[in-house]
């Protein structure tokens, strides 16, 4: 293996659309949200050792979840758990890992990738990506994998490229979650793809850009190159790190800079941010429900996502596109269709009933 290859798996996000089962004591890529007897955060992993040494993965993650990621991947050690002990969104923990990268290996390539999307061809994954870790090896570009759009979503981002004969494409521009009409403009174009929030880039060339474009940011973070990878880390991250912005990569970095490409990808995709997503990628019954889990007596009743703990038994009769999920002190029955209010639901129900329900 590639001794030049890393990886941040980013897996510091809550998933609160995914409860009751995700909650902030448990997130979601923790769960094996599909019943295949692997967590998400273990099957991204996984799927990147394919082609990673496993030593040069690194996990980014909030402190709070450090002994989980611990616990879930017992191949990774301490030193490759990288906490944040704030939230700041993409755009610093990712230079933050970088010059921690780049000071153990200057020549290093990695891949930025959450860790709980879902991809079923792992190897046409691992193709994409070596194809694209050869193509920043080479040049000084960022990149990112973009997604054929099936259907006019609106929940994702889209990437615009130039249209051209290479396989690798320069971006024209991003564009956040458009409205139905924009999406079914972008299809009828052929030339946008959905945003996956997976990038590459040499650790040289994504230092080079914060250098450029996030000055303050690269300031703050360089004031600790010395003592990356020692023991005094932790206090000079506990110290500076929440002095950070709050910002996105997309909107520090790869907005502002002319050297960004995109890989359409050959693999299938699925963000799993939804119990719909989910419903989506498991198979159905006879009844067209998705069952995790759960032991099913159906009568009139199709569409629905059902989950609970194992071997549960469940009747439901005349219920059409619901999502009925059973987790120890909260039951969920909710329309399929309003399942982007969930989140409003939840802080609903700390209100009510205390934070420890979320």
């Amino acid at each position: 293996m590639n001794k030049n290859y890393y990886a941040i798996l980013m897996a510091g996000g809550v998933g609160s659309r995914f409860w009751p089962v995700s909650t902030t004591e448990f997130p979601k890529q923790f769960h094996d949200m599909l019943g295949t007897g692997e967590t998400l955060i273990q099957r991204t992993f996984n799927r990147l050792a394919k082609i990673i040494p496993t030593e040069n993965i690194f996990i980014l993650t909030n402190e709070r979840y450090n002994d989980l990621v611990l616990e879930q991947l017992p191949e990774a050690e301490q030193r490759q758990v990288v906490t944040e002990p704030a939230m700041r969104n993409t755009a610093p923990c990712i230079l933050y890992a970088a010059l921690k990268i780049q000071k153990e290996n200057s020549d290093a390539v990695m891949v930025v990738a959450p860790s709980d999307h879902w991809i079923e061809d792992e190897e046409a994954f691992v193709g994409n990506l070596k194809q694209s870790f050869d193509a920043c090896s080479e040049k000084d570009i960022l990149m990112t994998l973009g997604i054929q759009p099936a259907f006019p979503n609106t929940g994702y981002g889209y990437i615009q490229y130039n249209k051209e004969t290479n396989a690798i494409k320069k971006v024209a521009q991003f564009t956040e979650k458009p409205d139905y009409e924009t999406a079914k403009e972008f299809l009828n174009q052929g030339n946008y793809l959905w945003n996956a929030g997976i990038f590459i880039w040499s650790v040289k060339s994504i230092v080079e850009a914060f250098a450029k474009f996030q000055k303050e940011m690269t300031a703050l973070f360089e004031k600790g190159s010395l003592i990356y990878n020692t023991e005094q880390e932790n206090d000079f991250i506990a110290k500076n790190y929440p002095l950070a912005e709050n910002i996105s990569i997309d909107y520090a970095i790869l907005e502002k800079a002319e050297n960004v490409y995109v890989l359409p990808a050959t693999f299938d995709w699925n963000d799993l941010g939804t119990w719909g997503s989910l419903y989506d990628k498991l198979d159905k019954t006879d009844a067209n429900n998705a069952v995790v889990n759960a032991r099913v007596l159906a009568e009139d009743a199709s569409g629905n996502m059902i989950r609970t703990a194992t071997d549960k038994i469940v009747v439901v009769d005349g219920l059409e596109d619901y999502i009925i999920v059973d987790k120890e002190e909260v039951l969920l029955i909710y329309p399929k269709k309003k399942e982007q209010d969930i989140k409003q639901v939840l802080k609903k129900v700390k209100d009510a009933y205390g934070e420890k329900y979320g």
